[in-house]
């Protein structure tokens, strides 16, 4: 074979691994900042009602590293201050919905007639609100309200099930996770927030 054939070959084989390599390190960076920004979200999140900010900010800060830009824990920080105005209330009344659920639940255990309806009825719409509000937190940005937020993801909790279905099934893993081993639930709250980012952006690629 001719030398000069040879070493374009080599050449070309080098680069060509090169570029793997790059892809291979680039995914495990991603995979790292997922797991970091889990945990930046168990910490914020330790305020009970900045559920919303926390996911929001983490939501920002993955879709900030998957397009290559800047940022970073002081970003975060930034993020989860802006995002709780309004975000605040938003988590509040989260809570509260949980509460009352909880509290209808006792209420079927106990014998409440039309129960097994309550019972059913209850839980799915917290699951549904939950859902919405993970697709709201994940397409958050500083200049958006969350009124106007929550009205558009409620939507596309909707018209997308399955993207629902899957960030649902995100939410059961870490609750598996924070009973088998609590601590593993805390980066894979990152996991939740980078699914729920992918969901978003595969519902705008299709729409």
């Amino acid at each position: 074979m001719n030398p000069a054939t040879e070493r374009a070959r080599a050449r070309a084989g080098a680069r060509t691994r090169a570029r793997g390599d790059s892809v291979i390190g680039e995914r495990f960076a991603l995979f790292a900042e997922v797991l970091l920004t889990g945990v930046w979200i168990t910490v914020a999140s330790l305020g009970i009602v900045t559920v919303p900010a926390a996911f929001a900010a983490g939501a920002r800060h993955l879709r900030r590293r998957t397009t290559h830009q800047g940022g970073g824990l002081r970003e975060y920080v930034r993020d989860v201050w802006t995002a709780l105005r309004g975000g605040w209330l938003v988590g509040l009344a989260g809570w509260a919905a949980a509460g009352a659920v909880a509290v209808d639940v006792q209420a079927v255990r106990a014998g409440l007639p039309g129960g097994p309806l309550v019972g059913a009825v209850g839980p799915a719409a917290l699951i549904g609100a939950a859902v919405a509000g993970l697709r709201a937190a994940a397409v958050w940005t500083p200049q958006e309200t969350w009124r106007a937020l929550l009205a558009a993801a409620a939507r596309r909790t909707v018209l997308d099930p399955a993207g629902s279905f899957l960030l649902v099934g995100g939410a059961v893993l870490v609750g598996c996770c924070a009973l088998t081993i609590a601590p593993l639930a805390v980066p894979a709250l990152g996991a939740v927030a980078a699914a729920a980012v992918a969901v978003e952006e595969r519902y705008r690629q299709r729409h």
